[in-house]
């Protein structure tokens, strides 16, 4: 985007585009698929399902934001960069009012977390904080010592999805821990791809993210082994009765997700951002398509 560009920019679009909403979609994922075990077992709650989505689409904002800004002011950016635009960087935003979207992003996810322990006890607090601990040491000790891979299954996967399914069902489930599994894997694939497209830029800048660490061929092969497993473990839990058979209505999004795959197995640098929305992508269908089989199975 060239400068004139930039410069008719008005500032919700601006705030737009720090927010990447592109970017959103997976942090609906595994509450979606909690949302789907709770109703499956009789414990779905409407307001606790509702405040777990918001809560979480806010955090990954403030995430996005906080990655933004914290990037800019350590020196982390340059004009070379190869994905979407950070606003910081680009002088549309200062760094002072990206901080304070973010706190205020944090502060809204925080007081639905007050809510979630008004419902579900102290347990929500310990995740919730956790979160957004995360979220601001992202960027910096988490992702440059390759380590967010980790954090990102952890937080977007296991909390994401047995999180969302305690506060409706105020317990968990062998189910809700299982498939926290293909849910989280899905999401860690957004990061594959992102430091896949990232590999020259951030060992130019001392980001020694796993892609750095494992070069371009092995990280290739880790989307699709991530990928691959995130699809086989449903039949396998079906097999050990732990979900219904109907959720594997969830392989109809199979050739979506070779549709993307096969970008990120044959292309690099900015065609890339292609594959990361489309991530994404897979893992919101992913759930839906879940939880489509889950009330055809309680139908049938």
């Amino acid at each position: 985007m060239n400068s004139g560009n930039q410069e008719n920019l008005s500032k919700p679009k601006i705030w737009l585009l720090a927010i990447r909403p592109k970017t959103l979609p997976a942090a609906g994922a595994g509450v979606i698929s909690g949302s789907a075990l709770a109703f499956y077992d009789g414990g779905f709650s409407f307001w606790p399902a509702l405040a777990a989505l918001s809560g979480a689409i806010l955090l990954q904002i403030g995430s996005n934001l906080a990655n933004d800004v914290f990037d800019y002011l350590r020196g982390a950016e340059s004009k070379e960069r190869l994905g979407p635009m950070r606003v910081t960087q680009a002088g549309l935003l200062t760094p002072k009012e990206v901080q304070l979207g973010m706190w205020i992003t944090f502060a809204l996810a925080a007081l639905l977390g007050i809510y979630l322990i008004t419902v579900a006890g102290w347990a929500i607090l310990l995740i919730g904080l956790t979160a957004i601990l995360t979220a601001i040491a992202y960027t910096g000790p988490i992702s440059d010592k390759g380590l967010g891979d980790i954090f990102v299954f952890l937080y977007f996967g296991v909390a994401a999805v047995v999180g969302t399914y305690y506060v409706q069902a105020l317990k968990t489930s062998s189910a809700a821990w299982w498939m926290s599994l293909p849910i989280g894997l899905l999401i860690v694939n957004i990061l594959v791809v992102n430091n896949l497209r990232d590999i020259e830029v951030d060992q130019s800048a001392g980001k020694i993210t796993l892609a750095v660490r494992m070069g371009v061929s092995a990280t290739r092969k880790e989307y699709l082994a991530l990928l691959i497993i995130s699809y086989l473990v449903l039949p396998i839990l079906v097999r050990i009765n732990i979900i219904p058979g109907w959720t594997l209505v969830v392989w109809l999004s199979i050739p979506f997700a070779w549709k993307v795959a096969r970008i990120v197995l044959t292309e690099t640098g900015r065609p890339l951002n292609a594959a990361l929305a489309g991530t994404g992508k897979i893992a919101l269908i992913y759930s839906i398509l879940f939880f489509v089989g889950i009330i055809l199975a309680k139908i049938f």
